[in-house]
Order: structure tokens, then C-alpha cells, then sequence
């Protein structure tokens, strides 16, 4: 028995059994990976997956077991050189964040200052990305810690944690009429040109949920997938802003007004997530403290734990 062969099991499994995917995925040639899966099931005196010819049709309920445990197996390897690679290299390291455009551009900033004043000799890196590229890559491991307010629930290999909560605003041009027009309401608002984030992004679903709701039917012409984008077309005429509170600067935006619309489309949660199973090494836990100080190291592994997923702000 070879890791290799326990690394193909799982991304087969992983890729839908489709074999070429993983081949792919792993640099290798689909040939190899199915040869090396008939051995590692000769080799056990089990069928791992059902085969209908060449083709992989489903996962027999040994398999599924030889799947987990491998899973288990290759996460353990990790943490084994993670444990080498902290301990031996002197306070040097790599950290990966895979964020959304929001986060990396408004939330993260003195985070990150904090984090390289602290840990000089890590290389730090920043990934951007849809929350569904953000989940993969850190589901993969590609990436360390995941940041977003969208969708990162959905992947099971995933551990999630609330960071912090936050609402929208409005935004529009200074002295445009809606800015002086009072309480601001979702009819209100549908009366305007809207310009807000890409469905995937930033508490759209929020916003939707919230005129949906009121059975009002908002007049969106233009979408984008971070607010700086967002704030250019405002400035421009071409419609009323709604992006998240966070981004609006009343000294950089000087040009636009600000309303606050927490009242109408709630709070979000920003959540960052983690690989199930990881060990985490020392940097990686200072970097979630600094951005959520109410996640430290204990309560972080409690989590790890127990699934994270119950965890509440």
C-alpha cells in the first residue's frame, strides 16, 4: 500500500469518479491512476469501486470506508510535515488567505499589517476569489484560511467560524434628491436605477431575500463583484449604490452620500473557514486572532473539534 494509491482513491472519489479529472488534478495520466486503484484493491481483497467496462459507476460500501480512512491517512501526513516545517524552520512559513475583493480591500488591511510586523519571515499571500472559488481552493488546500460572507457552508470539508457581523448602505452622488428624501424604504428605493454586487457576492442574497420579502421588484441594471467597482458608476449617474457599509469612507468618497440600510437588508455574517482535520501551526492561529479576537487558539480548536459549525458570535 502507497500514499499515492490513497491520494488517487480520494480524489477520484473527490472528482465524482471521474478518473481523468483526477488524473489532472493530480499530474498524472488516467492509465496510471486506474492501475494503481486495481492494485490497491488486489491488494486489499476488495472492490473499492463499481465498474461498468472501463468506466467507474459507483462506490461500494467498503469502499466508502477505505475512502474515509484514506482521507484520514493523507491528513495526518500533512500535519506530520506541517509539524516539520514549523518546528525546523525557524519561524519561517507560508500562509495563504483566500478572500473576496471586500474583505481583502476593507477588512483585512490592519490585519495583515498586524500579521507581517509579527511574523516577518512568513510569506503571506492573498488569493481572490467568487466564495465558491474560495471554498475550493481551500478545501484543496491550495489555500489556509478562507475569509467570505457567502457560501462557505456548503462545503463539507470545511469547519466555519463567525468573525464578525455587518450591514449595507446606500451610496449616491452628493445632493442627489434620495440622500434628503428621509426614511428610506424599499419602494423608495425601487424608484432608482440600482447598481450593486454580483449574486455571489457581498450579502446579495441579503438584499434579494429583502425585496423579495416586500414584494417589491428592484430595477438593477448593473452588477459588480467588489464595491470599488460599484462606486465608479455611482459617481458616474448611472444609478444608486447599495454596498457593504465597510466600504464607504466619507474622506476618500467625498463625492458620494451615504444612508444607512441596515434597517431594511439586516446583518451579514463574515465567517473564515477551515480544512477539517488540519493542525494548525502558530502563525496560522495569530492570524485568526488578529482578525477575531474572539476566536483564540483554544476556542479555535474547540471548534476543529466539535465541527465549528454550531460556533455563534
Amino acid at each position: 500500500m502507497k500514499l499515492q494509491q490513497l491520494r488517487y482513491l480520494v480524489e477520484v472519489a473527490r472528482r465524482g469518479l471521474h478518473v481523468s479529472e483526477a488524473a489532472d488534478a493530480l499530474y498524472t495520466s488516467q492509465p496510471g491512476v486506474s492501475k494503481q486503484i486495481k492494485l490497491l484493491e488486489d491488494e486489499l481483497g476488495v472492490i473499492i469501486f463499481e465498474r461498468n467496462g472501463k468506466r467507474l459507476t459507483s462506490i461500494t460500501e467498503p469502499g466508502r470506508e477505505v475512502i474515509e480512512i484514506a482521507g484520514r491517512i493523507l491528513r495526518e501526513v500533512e500535519n506530520i510535515k506541517r509539524v516539520g516545517d514549523e518546528f525546523a524552520g525557524g519561524g519561517t512559513g507560508s500562509l495563504v488567505i483566500a478572500t473576496t475583493h471586500t474583505q481583502a480591500r476593507y477588512a483585512l488591511p490592519l490585519v495583515v499589517k498586524q500579521f507581517v510586523d509579527r511574523h516577518p519571515a512568513v510569506r503571506l499571500s492573498m488569493r481572490q476569489g467568487s466564495p465558491q472559488q474560495i471554498g475550493e481552493w481551500t478545501r484543496k488546500g491550495e489555500a489556509d484560511i478562507a475569509v467570505a460572507t457567502e457560501g462557505l457552508d456548503r462545503f463539507a470539508e470545511l469547519v466555519t467560524l463567525p468573525c464578525y457581523q455587518w450591514g449595507h448602505c446606500v451610496i449616491a452622488p452628493a445632493g442627489h434628491p434620495l440622500l434628503a428624501a428621509g426614511n428610506l424604504t424599499l419602494p423608495v428605493l425601487a424608484r432608482w436605477p440600482l447598481i450593486t454586487y454580483d449574486p455571489a457576492f457581498s450579502g446579495r442574497s441579503r438584499i434579494n431575500q429583502a425585496f423579495e420579502r416586500a414584494h417589491v421588484e428592484p430595477n438593477i441594471v448593473l452588477t459588480a463583484i467588489d464595491a470599488d467597482v460599484i462606486k465608479t458608476y455611482v459617481n458616474l449617474g448611472l444609478g444608486i449604490g447599495i454596498i457593504a457599509r465597510m466600504a464607504y469612507d466619507p474622506a476618500r468618497d467625498s463625492g458620494l452620500g451615504m444612508l444607512d440600510a441596515e434597517h431594511l437588508f439586516g446583518t451579514n455574517t463574515t465567517h473564515l473557514a477551515l480544512r477539517r482535520g488540519v493542525r494548525l501551526r502558530r502563525y496560522e492561529y495569530d492570524f485568526i486572532e488578529l482578525f477575531a479576537p474572539h476566536l483564540p487558539r483554544r476556542a479555535v480548536d474547540m471548534a476543529m473539534e466539535g465541527g465549528g459549525d454550531e460556533y455563534q458570535l
